[in-house]
């Protein structure tokens, strides 16, 4: 086996920690990605009960399985994003509050600080998540955007994630941005902003996910290579775009996953467009040996049968590097 394949429990978490362990191990995974809701990971319990992170390495224990990242996609999500009435469905009690904006984000930034101290406690050294955005309702720049407004977002997410990132590096853990639609990176040329708005902080770099790429037209194979010291971890997600013109686009046209009008949808791992091969091969280039963790999305698929097959899939489509040249028999002596 060349790399651990592992579950994220975000689609998950409508399960009990041990019952979304137990069918992980017995879909043929390695490991679990827990999310930081529902209850597969507290940040708060891990912080003031002092046998929760035993309880929980118990149970990964007790099914022989790793856990190499943990993941808060939903608190990061609220730090820099502009508050409404829908960030209180994914935030704990404890970051909404009242619902006011402004207290909001700095609650949801100090949540990704103790995130950052909670993993450190459970002994894992990635947390993956989001960062929100203050710009990301100016992707279609009309009316125009004066570029001063796309600088202050950037700006913005500097001086809002710079902290959390200092506590992120003094705990020796690393926050991997998954580069999606609403954060403050979403192809490749923002994450390069959003990197050096943070002045190539050491602690901050990507949850690589190809699925967010590969119906924007974006190079996702490209993206390992250009920040190849920057892949922290790495999410295994299919995506379909159609070949021909549908009545929802890129955008979406308000309609749900799943609608059939729709121009592209995620997939299960082997039944979308990516190109998996070649996502190993740049992966092996550029060393990466981390977990290869499947984000289950298919809104057509039953989910169990679908995290079982795409398990097999990575297996399948994974392997390690050559550690030599395939013709060095034909070297002279």
């Amino acid at each position: 086996m060349a790399r651990p394949v592992t579950l994220f429990t975000g689609q998950w978490a409508d399960l009990p920690f041990e019952t979304i362990v137990a069918k992980a191990k017995a879909f043929g995974y390695d490991g679990v990605e827990l999310a930081c809701w529902g209850d597969h990971f507290d940040v708060e319990k891990a912080l003031s009960d002092d046998g929760y992170v035993r309880r929980h390495r118990d149970v990964l224990e007790k099914y022989g399985m790793q856990c190499f990242a943990i993941s808060n996609h939903l608190v990061g999500q609220a730090v820099c994003d502009r508050i409404d009435e829908r960030h209180k469905a994914i935030l704990p009690p404890r970051v909404w509050g009242d619902g006011n904006p402004d207290g909001v984000n700095e609650r949801a930034a100090e949540e990704m600080k103790n995130t950052a101290r909670a993993a450190k406690l459970f002994g894992v050294r990635v947390v993956n998540g989001f960062t929100g955005s203050r710009i990301w309702h100016y992707v279609y720049s009309f009316p125009p955007v004066p570029p001063a407004l796309i600088e202050a977002g950037f700006a913005d997410f500097a001086a809002r994630w710079k902290p959390i990132l200092d506590v992120f590096h003094e705990n020796g853990v690393r926050f991997a941005l998954e580069v999606h639609p609403t954060e403050i990176a979403f192809d490749i040329v923002s994450a390069e902003r959003a990197l050096n708005a943070v002045s190539g902080h050491p602690a901050f770099g990507f949850n690589y996910d190809p699925s967010h790429f590969g119906y924007q037209g974006v190079d996702y194979v490209g993206f390992i290579r250009k920040f190849r010291d920057r892949i922290f971890h790495v999410h295994m997600k299919d995506v379909w775009w159609s070949s021909v013109p549908t009545q929802a686009g890129v955008f979406g046209g308000h309609t749900t996953f799943g609608d059939s009008r729709r121009y592209w949808d995620f997939r299960s791992v082997g039944r979308g467009k990516i190109d998996f091969d070649a996502i190993i091969r740049a992966l092996n280039e550029i060393g990466y040996d981390g977990p290869l963790s499947v984000e289950w999305e298919d809104p057509g698929m039953d989910r169990e049968h679908g995290a079982a097959e795409s398990c097999a899939n990575v297996r399948r489509y994974d392997f390690k590097p050559s550690a030599q040249a395939f013709d060095a028999a034909f070297e002279r002596k």
